[in-house]
């Protein structure tokens, strides 16, 4: 009975690390993105296609969440350094009907690349999960590479673009 109760944790702890690694790269799966409309906070339209032949990295994200706010400064980072390699970020706020709020997080950030607020339609095809911050990477010919939920740090972001810009 003590062995049990014991080797309990051990079980538990091999379990979710195998569930955890399986979250990252969903190459095996590898499908094409679906194809989407979001207004940017600046009132232009973006969509899936405007992308063509970059390395896009969707983040859902809001602002009331510590861990999204946590890796914005590596995002922002990350964009001014490889944007003119190809990376491309769309921040998707999950923040409910509060646009004027998330333009005021965004300046007081200094986010530069685009902000978009969440549709039904893009959530409902992305599918970031329950969890955020959820980062959907999608290749230069469209296809998702990978699904990142959790605080993304600049050294797994650069991974994954160095991964994808090759190809």
């Amino acid at each position: 009975m003590m062995k049990k109760i014991r080797s309990f944790p051990i079980v538990l702890g091999l379990g979710i690390l195998l569930i955890v690694q399986g979250i990252g790269a969903v190459d095996d799966k590898v499908k094409k993105a679906p194809e989407f409309s979001l207004e940017i906070l600046d009132g232009k339209t973006v969509s899936l296609s405007n992308y063509e032949g970059k390395v896009l990295f969707l983040n859902f994200w809001a602002t009331w969440c510590p861990p999204c706010r946590d890796e914005i400064p590596g995002f922002i980072e990350m964009y001014e350094e490889y944007q003119a390699e190809g990376l491309e970020i769309i921040g998707i706020s999950l923040d409910k009907g509060n646009r004027n709020k998330v333009k005021q997080f965004v300046k007081s950030y200094e986010i530069n690349y685009p902000v978009a607020m969440a549709t039904p339609k893009v959530v409902e095809d992305y599918q970031p999960g329950r969890y955020i911050p959820t980062t959907i990477v999608i290749d230069r010919e469209g296809k998702i590479r990978h699904k990142h939920v959790g605080y993304m740090d600049k050294e797994t972001m650069k991974k994954y673009f160095l991964e994808l810009s090759k190809k």
